[in-house]
């Protein structure tokens, strides 16, 4: 089934308080305001920190140009963006707090456009929506909870290893995911690329933006590791082991799946 995003109103401010949106505070008033921010604010911040990329509202007129969405982006640097829509919203808010992501994604996504065409698309293609719909980078300062979460041992990823969470940090990147959360308490699962890493979270971001761009990740979904975020400690109300073995979102693995290893900052 389709998600549908409440309406502006129906979102209490105090949703915004939960730990999936603390990447995006800079730009609270954005999202608690009661009406819809206008393009001009969305391209003044954008304008801060990538002078080249506006924001312009997908309308009949825009849409008559005929060119793909993310050919528009490379070709004029001009991103569609819906009126009073979240998730165009949350994906302007992304682009203006990681746009070496966004823009690597965009190249990628047009390298395979104009390889293959509009009427298919590659494994890459795949796995560069899938993060930029629902990615999620997860910085580790080891990697002692790998062996368990490679077998979807929850309970042990979430609780035995609470501490690896609480000492790593995690960068929401997908719009959808944030749109998701809009609700309260759905389970929604991320996709996951891991880095194991002793550098500042803003370094390894920056890595991982330069590998996306120049094609040594993201070549296939495989490659993105499922993550109920309602597992992080402090992310949902619930306690109790049983909640790691009960709840929907936490799937056993299925039989052929196997996970490539968790990038290494040396290695990018």
């Amino acid at each position: 089934m389709r998600f549908v995003a409440p309406a502006r109103a129906d979102v209490a401010a105090e949703r915004f308080a939960h730990p999936i949106f603390d990447g995006y505070r800079p730009h609270l008033d954005l999202l608690t305001g009661t009406d819809w921010p206008a393009l001009d604010e969305l391209n003044r911040r954008m304008a801060a920190v990538d002078d080249r990329i506006r924001f312009v509202e997908q309308d009949a007129a825009l849409l008559a140009d005929g060119q793909h969405y993310e050919l528009r982006i490379a070709r004029d640097n001009r991103v569609a963006t819906r009126a009073s829509n979240w998730h165009d919203l949350l994906n302007a808010l992304i682009w203006i707090e990681h746009p070496a992501m966004k823009r690597g994604l965009n190249a990628r996504q047009v390298a395979d456009i104009e390889r293959v065409g509009t009427r298919e698309r590659t494994r890459g293609q795949y796995a560069l929506t899938h993060f930029d719909e629902a990615g999620v980078i997860v910085h580790l300062r080891d990697a002692a909870m790998i062996e368990a979460w490679d077998r979807h041992d929850w309970t042990a990823v979430f609780v035995d290893h609470a501490d690896g969470w609480r000492h790593g940090h995690i960068t929401v990147f997908g719009h959808a995911l944030l749109e998701h959360a809009l609700v309260p308490d759905r389970w929604f699962v991320g996709k996951a690329l891991v880095i194991v890493s002793e550098n500042p979270r803003e370094i390894d971001i920056e890595r991982i933006a330069e590998a996306i761009l120049i094609g040594e990740i993201l070549l296939d979904p495989l490659e993105l590791r499922p993550l109920p975020l309602s597992g992080i400690p402090g992310w949902h109300p619930a306690t109790g082991r049983d909640f790691y073995t009960t709840a929907p979102c936490f799937q056993p693995i299925r039989g052929d799946r196997i996970y490539p290893d968790p990038l290494r900052a040396n290695s990018l």
